[in-house]
């Protein structure tokens, strides 16, 4: 499907991921990103004017958002560029990424910079005019909290859709969703072994103001929570009947993360290790059945292994975005996959979910583990808002 677009090994990173109402609850997620950005380009000696195009992906409303892309672009330093903005939930990351490897393979630029960020905390409250309302009232829209208790098209909260999925597949039971919830935080902490070496690989401090003339920094995820089999067990389920206790599901999170995409030549000549080559490969997409947004992560699967011309068996290794459990699960079963070998060092059900970046972190680690392992194809998958899902395929070399 692509052939021309290429990720500089080390040519990304990610902050910490925050959960909401932590430290970065304050911080504007579109100048927090650029300001990062830019430090990050100044550590890497990357003059930012090199990048011809900025696709920018955000999903939570912040102030001034009619501006966002070129905004940030100036922001970081490449105030002569254009950019695009674009909002897919949890497959912003996956889409900003494949958009940017369209717009290369089909001439418009040869370096881009994929800039994603979103900020959970203190989500914005709408207020829609409604002049044929009783007294002219106005409706009103919690953006976060409304969302997430409700698709307007499949009219179930998200958790609902993940435990529809478990009862039409069948056979997914407590047990098996708490006992996999506790390998996913035994991986997470392969990533903090040896102060954190894996994590540090990829991820650069977030700053924040804690007055108007002290900062603090956060340097590694905050607000994890300790998971065991033995606290998941006696968890009831959150719907009476389910498999999904408040354990087994992510949280939200506030972060941001920046990625290179440019030609062969370029990224190796930014790559921090130029015997290692990251080429995006394929990209996949689906829309499950209504209400059912955890199948979706197989069809799009499918889909972008199709494109890359390679089959399950052919991956080393497997990321996923699984607000839920299930998710995994019910991948591993239709796919024929290990389930507890899935999502080596860390994923979003362990250090939470800001949206936008939650793909965007997860293929960083992926391609990381891949270099570890001596290369070959990785494929990173997961659902989105409105029973949709996002598949990406990298090959490291």
């Amino acid at each position: 499907m692509y052939s021309k677009a290429y990720i500089p090994y080390g040519g990304y990173y990610s902050t910490p991921f925050v959960r909401w109402q932590g430290s970065l609850q304050n911080e504007h997620s579109v100048e927090l990103a650029a300001s990062t950005a830019k430090k990050w380009f100044a550590t890497k000696g990357i003059d930012p004017k090199i990048f011809e195009y900025l696709v920018f992906g955000k999903t939570i409303g912040q102030l001034h958002t009619f501006y966002d892309a070129p905004w940030a672009a100036a922001l970081m330093g490449a105030p002569d560029i254009p950019g695009m903005h674009i909002s897919q939930a949890c497959s912003t990351s996956t889409t900003v990424l494949s958009q940017a490897a369209s717009g290369l393979e089909n001439g418009l630029y040869e370096t881009s910079f994929c800039l994603v960020t979103d900020r959970a905390s203190n989500g914005p409250y709408t207020l829609w005019p409604n002049p044929k309302g009783p007294g002219g009232e106005m409706i009103k829209e919690s953006w976060m909290m409304d969302n997430f208790a409700t698709d307007p098209w499949g009219g179930v909260a998200m958790i609902q859709t993940a435990e529809n999925v478990v009862k039409k597949a069948g056979g997914i039971t407590k047990e098996d969703v708490d006992r996999v919830t506790a390998r996913r935080y035994e991986q997470y902490q392969d990533a903090l072994a040896n102060e954190r070496t894996f994590q540090k690989r990829y991820m650069v401090p977030a700053e924040y103001a804690i007055s108007k003339k002290k900062t603090g920094k956060v340097e590694m995820d905050e607000g994890i929570t300790p998971t065991t089999l033995e606290t998941l067990t006696p968890l009831k389920p959150v719907i009476p009947g389910g498999v999904h206790s408040f354990g087994a599901q992510t949280h939200p999170a506030d972060g941001n993360c920046g990625l290179i995409v440019t030609t062969k030549e370029k990224a190796r000549e930014l790559s921090t290790d130029k015997n290692i080559e990251v080429q995006i490969l394929s990209y996949g997409y689906a829309r499950a059945e209504k209400a059912h947004m955890a199948a979706a992560v197989v069809p799009c699967s499918r889909m972008a292994l199709e494109k890359a011309g390679i089959g399950v068996k052919d991956l080393k290794a497997i990321k996923s975005h699984n607000p839920f459990t299930a998710n995994d699960l019910y991948m591993a079963n239709e796919m024929g996959i290990d389930v507890m070998k899935m999502n080596n060092y860390g994923c979003s059900l362990v250090y939470g979910h800001p949206q936008g970046p939650t793909a965007g972190r997860a293929i960083m680690e992926m391609i990381e583990e891949l270099a570890i392992l001596g290369g070959g194809y990785g494929l990173f998958t997961g659902c989105a808002a409105g029973d949709t899902g996002a598949a990406l395929v990298i090959k490291v070399s």
